[in-house]
This record gives C-alpha cells, sequence and structure tokens, in this order.
C-alpha cells in the first residue's frame, strides 16, 4: 500500500466504524444491494464451476493412471520373491506367466486409452476450464470497481456529515464559514464520485447477469458432449477387451469364484490370521497357562527336553534346560515345652529389664514351603503385555507354574511381575 493509500484509510476508519455499527447517516441504496448480492452470487458459482470442472479433468486422467499402476501392481504380486528362503516358489522363474501377460495387455489397453481421451480432455480444458478462468478474470476488475465504489460512498457519507456539522452550528465565525465552504465543495465532488460509480454498477451489472445466462448455456452442452464422448469411449473399449486370461461370457460374480477356488478356506485355516495379541485367558484355562500355547513342531511331533538329574541337556529347540527337582519341604518349627515355677518368674524380671527378641523371620522358621527360584539360561523380551523380560543369568521367584517345562510360568523379578517361557530358564534350588 502507497502512503496516499494508507492516509486514505487513515481519513476514512471513522466512518468506516460508524458504518460497520449502523451510526449516523449511512447511504443505502436498495437497487445496488439486491445487484451486489446477485454479484456475489455469481462469483461464488464461477468459483465452484471453475474448480469442479478442473476435478473432472484430473479424475479422468487419474482414473486412467490408477489403472495402469494397478496392473503393475497385481503383475509384481504374480512375480515370486526370487531367491528368497520364504518363498516356496523361489526356484520358479515366473510364479503366473498367465496372469502378467494378462496385466501387461490391460496395462497396453489403458495407454491407448489415454492417447485416445487425450482429445477430448484438451477440449474440456480449453472450452470449460479455460472460460471459467476468464470468467474468473472479469469477476475480479468488477469487484475492484464495487470497492471503489464502496470508498466513494464513505467519502460521500464523511462530507456530508462534516457539512451537516457545520451548518448546524448556530454561532460560526469566520474560520467556520470558511471550513463550511471547503465542507461544501468537497461534498459535492464527493457526490459526483459516487453517483458515478453507484449508477455505473446498477446499469452494468443486470446486462451482466444476463451474459451470465447465455455464457452458461453452451458451456454446459459443451460440457456434457465432451463428457459423453469420453464415456462412450471408455465403455467401448472396455467392453471389446479380449484378454484370454479372463472369461467374459460367465458372469462377474461366478467368475471370481471360479478363479478363487478354495483359496479362502486355505488362508482361514492358518494360524497366524487368527493371531491376537491381547488375548486373554481362555474359558477352562488356568492362571499359569500359556495364552498362546507352543506350536507343536513340524511332523506333529512335540519338542521335549531330556531331563536328567539336576544335569542341563539339549531340547528340541537347541536350547539347554535343566529337570525340576522335587525337595523336601523342611520340618515345621515346634518351640520347646514352657518351663513352670521359678524359671517363669526368672524369665519375667529378665523381660522387663531388657527389651524383648525380635521376632523370628516367618520365611525361616514357619512351616510354609520356601520360595521356588529359577536362573534365565537365555535373554527374553516381553512380546506382549503381561510378559516378564528378563536377562541370562538372571534370578526369578517362580510365582505359579506346572509341570509342562513348555508351557508359560509366571514369575517375579523384584518388584515386576508376569508371564515366561517354561523352557527358557533351569530351576534351582528352594532358598
Amino acid at each position: 500500500m502507497s502512503w496516499k493509500g494508507f492516509t486514505k484509510t487513515a481519513v476514512r476508519a471513522p466512518q468506516m466504524l460508524k458504518q460497520r455499527f449502523n451510526v449516523g447517516d449511512i447511504t443505502k441504496d436498495a437497487v445496488y444491494l439486491d445487484a451486489e448480492r446477485r454479484f456475489e452470487d455469481l462469483e461464488k458459482e464461477t468459483t465452484k464451476l471453475h474448480s469442479e470442472s478442473k476435478k473432472y479433468f484430473e479424475a479422468i486422467n487419474g482414473m486412467l493412471n490408477h489403472q495402469i499402476e494397478f496392473s503393475k501392481a497385481i503383475a509384481e504380486i504374480y512375480k515370486p520373491i526370487s531367491g528368497r528362503m520364504s518363498d516356496p516358489n523361489s526356484i520358479i522363474p515366473e510364479g503366473n506367466p498367465e496372469g502378467i501377460e494378462a496385466c501387461e495387455q490391460y496395462e497396453s489397453i489403458v495407454r491407448d486409452l489415454q492417447d485416445q481421451l487425450k482429445p477430448e480432455l484438451e477440449m474440456i480444458e480449453s472450452r470449460v476450464i479455460q472460460p471459467a478462468v476468464e470468467l474468473l478474470g472479469v469477476i475480479k476488475i468488477i469487484s475492484k470497481v464495487a470497492k471503489k465504489r464502496d470508498h466513494k460512498q464513505i467519502d460521500y457519507d464523511r462530507h456530508r456529515a462534516t457539512l451537516k456539522k457545520l451548518q448546524d452550528k448556530k454561532d460560526k465565525t469566520l474560520k467556520d464559514e470558511k471550513a463550511m465552504y471547503k465542507a461544501e465543495a468537497d461534498c459535492e465532488q464527493a457526490t459526483q464520485e459516487y453517483n458515478y460509480f453507484n449508477d455505473l454498477l446498477k446499469d452494468e451489472l443486470p446486462r451482466l447477469f444476463m451474459l451470465e445466462s447465455e455464457f452458461i448455456g453452451p458451456l454446459f452442452q459443451s460440457f456434457y458432449f465432451m463428457q459423453l464422448n469420453v464415456f462412450y469411449t471408455l465403455h467401448e473399449r472396455m467392453q471389446s477387451i479380449d484378454i484370454g486370461y479372463f472369461d467374459l461370457t460367465k458372469a462377474i460374480e461366478a467368475a471370481f469364484e471360479e478363479k478363487r477356488g478354495d483359496i479362502q478356506e486355505q488362508a482361514e485355516q492358518l494360524t497366524i490370521v487368527h493371531y491376537k495379541t491381547t488375548g486373554g485367558r481362555r474359558p477352562g484355562q488356568s492362571a499359569a497357562a500359556s495364552k498362546y500355547g507352543m506350536r507343536p513342531a513340524i511332523g506333529g511331533a512335540k519338542p521335549q527336553l531330556a531331563i536328567g538329574n539336576g544335569g542341563a541337556s539339549s531340547s528340541a529347540y537347541g536350547r539347554q534346560s535343566v529337570d525340576s527337582q522335587t525337595y523336601n519341604t523342611p520340618p515345621a518349627y515346634t518351640p520347646g515345652s514352657p518351663s513352670t515355677g521359678a524359671d517363669q518368674w526368672g524369665n519375667a524380671a529378665a523381660a522387663k529389664a531388657k527389651p524383648p527378641p525380635p521376632k523370628p523371620k516367618p520365611g525361616r522358621f514357619s512351616g510354609a514351603p520356601q520360595a521356588e527360584t529359577c536362573q534365565a539360561l537365555y535373554d527374553y523380551e516381553a512380546s506382549a503385555e503381561g510378559d516378564l523380560s528378563f536377562s541370562a543369568g538372571e534370578t526369578i521367584e517362580i510365582v505359579s507354574r506346572t509341570d509342562d517345562v513348555n508351557a508359560w510360568w509366571i514369575g517375579r523379578i523384584g518388584g515386576r511381575e508376569g508371564q515366561f517361557p517354561g523352557w527358557s530358564i533351569a530351576l534351582s534350588s528352594l532358598s
């Protein structure tokens, strides 16, 4: 903004505030206000016309491009992951040569469609999108004229208010007379400028609205026929597709079911498709049992640990474990029979003379069995919520376990408690 424009904005600011809050004498022309509302609607509709026609142009191009990328993606799926041990078809040069050839033929057809539709899409751009852009340019120029008219209205109301204030003053001085003379000249000039722009817009905006209807008619008709040509070309080309991989004589659903076969049933038999990371305890399952369970080895043989008398041996997993040993529970502590007579009085006197001895620790003297512990043979990282992580060599206090070393046990390390695989530890002596 130039300095002149900034100065005008500062001078008009008080009158703009009055007009915003409807304070004072404000000029209102009902005919112009109605034309202004119609002009704002025209601007919105033209902007939407340009936006939607451009979206249609991009959608047709995008649809064809996505069809090409889709055929490429399917062809990649048909190809095996060559050289990977996890791919059972890695020794086969091509996983599905017929399907790959069909994808290439389909891609070629879609590229031909792009070439056929290119002239039609260019016509949409030249006959619909570009005229809408030009109309928006005209609307932008008219918007500047309307803004100029609003500024002239503010100046008109401002000079009228200044002149009226000086005319209503009773005792006028010479200075007031000069100010009133200047205000009359400014008011007359502001009136002429305001009437010029106001009458110009009131006369020519209705003509613009008539021209708009004449502009939209052929534009819509052109767009309709171009869209019809696009759909007809797409339908005709797709209907004439002759790819041996597809049986077009059958219904879509029947052809799909035939191609699919029993693949869905085979996939649903896989355990991993039913895997849940937050599975709870199943009905009838004990607290110490695993919420996932151990998979049997290939061939139906369940992995077993070789168990000896306290010695480590190799398991079916290549890890070492130690057989759980049978521990004899220590006898319960039984204090001696209480004494009587003088010994009782002597003991009472001794108890008063010195504080009583500390209570024995329950773990050492009670009849309850001591906690069972084990030592981790390997590092284990928790794979789900509720699992217990530990490092090799750590001592784990067993909270609950079963006789099956292949099951999941519950243990505690410090303040942490959770489940861990029984085959990853070696049982220690009771402490």
